[in-house]
């Protein structure tokens, strides 16, 4: 069933429900952390698992959390980023609309591991109806003494609190969603400090991603051995891979860390529909460089994707065909940039307006192909020279997308 843009389960559906869970081995992970290891033994028991953020930075989870320093007077909190705002990505919003406990159960250990007490689920605005179902998950957890003051009979407790957002790209990077979630415009931060030391109301903070939580309850149930094993060396276990734009099998799929981008596309994805072939695909979300089709063996893991100029990000594989005019895919990415810039940075702000200007222009039939060479320029003017990744993460596309079909879009400013 479709509703609102969001695909949801039938309504007599339970599998999301904790008596489902609990029958499928659900939160004996988080047992097993809690009653029978150190903190310190879940950090490294993490680490050794080679779990890199899921979010699209690919920070290692363990690391992360080894620099919150412990001991330290004063509160510390969790924050699980469900901003899930990457065009291309939606593969959060199936983990907390199916299985909620999974993510419930991973800020357990993950909270556990560091000595939090209260953890923040920050859900984006458009996903008002998840953040209810996400409600009831809690409220299941806390009438079963999963969560609360006394959790498995010891002396740590966890409180969970759902923040909505308003709907702001910007709110995905660490910081702007701090911002936010402490009441301000969302904007990022100045860094250092970083989060871990200086994050939500000043106090030291882990923000995390929800498929990286999600990933905990299958290392600690089966061993960080069983979880590197699933991936490659450097970037351990599965992830799961939205799949959007002409391919006849759109979904999520979950698959191997390294898996090649041609086999997701053609052997999961079932490749594009008939009489169309590919012509680009965007392999990390809307941010990550586009590849053009001889590029599609490339195994999806970050150190490759890197090695062939582009980046897994939030693993958001959208498949362009030979319908689609590139201008038209050039259009929609600095449009988007160009809305969801927050305008704290100047390079930001303007650049990608001026970017959007020049691509209008094009598309207009007034412009030249020397207005290409000055988008580019544009682009490298912006990298590097802001406070956060959006700005990055505007120009590499817009870059790519401007080298890459350079002679498609000299004929289509020709005309």
């Amino acid at each position: 069933m479709i509703e609102n843009g969001l695909a949801l389960l039938p309504h007599d559906d339970r599998s999301w429900r904790l008596e489902d869970y609990l029958a499928r081995g659900g939160y004996e992970a988080a047992r097993k952390a809690i009653t029978a290891m150190t903190p310190e033994a879940v950090v490294d028991e993490v680490g050794r698992a080679v779990l890199r953020g899921r979010g699209g930075a690919g920070f290692p989870a363990g690391m992360k959390w080894g620099f919150v320093p412990r001991g330290a007077a004063g509160p510390k909190y969790l924050c699980v980023n469900a901003d899930e705002g990457e065009p291309g990505t939606f593969k959060d919003r199936l983990i907390l609309m199916r299985a909620p406990h999974r993510l419930l159960e991973g800020m357990l250990v993950a909270a556990y591991a560091v000595g939090i007490p209260k953890a923040f689920i920050y859900v984006r605005g458009e996903y008002a109806r998840i953040a209810v179902r996400l409600e009831e998950a809690i409220d299941e957890a806390r009438a079963a003494g999963f969560l609360g003051p006394s959790v498995f009979g010891t002396a740590f407790g966890l409180e969970v609190v759902v923040h909505l957002g308003a709907g702001a790209y910007i709110c995905g990077e660490e910081t702007a969603l701090l911002e936010s979630l402490e009441g301000r415009r969302g904007q990022p931060r100045v860094k250092p400090p970083f989060p871990a030391t200086v994050g939500l109301f000043r106090s030291p903070t882990v923000v995390n991603n929800v498929e990286t939580l999600a990933s905990l309850p299958g290392i600690l149930g089966r061993g960080a051995d069983w979880f590197r094993e699933r991936g490659v060396p450097g970037d351990g276990g599965t992830r799961l891979f939205s799949v959007s734009g002409a391919v006849r099998r759109p979904g999520v799929y979950e698959l191997p860390v390294g898996t090649s981008l041609r086999t997701i596309i053609e052997s999961h994805a079932g490749g594009p529909p008939e009489g169309r072939t590919i012509k680009a695909v965007v392999p990390g979300g809307l941010s990550a460089p586009v590849l053009k089709p001889e590029e599609l063996d490339v195994p999806m893991d970050f150190d490759s994707l890197a090695g062939a100029g582009s980046m897994l990000g939030s693993a958001g594989i959208v498949v362009i065909s030979d319908r689609t005019p590139i201008l038209d895919v050039l259009h929609v990415t600095a449009r988007f940039y160009a809305d969801e810039s927050c305008g704290k940075c100047t390079p930001c702000r303007i650049g990608t307006r001026w970017i959007l200007k020049i691509v209008e222009r094009l598309r207009a039939a007034g412009g030249g192909p020397e207005d290409l060479d000055l988008v580019v320029r544009l682009a490298e003017g912006i990298r590097g020279k802001t406070l956060c990744p959006l700005g990055e993460g505007a120009a590499l596309p817009i870059r790519a997308l401007v080298t890459r079909f350079r002679d498609e879009l000299e004929r289509a400013v020709a005309r």
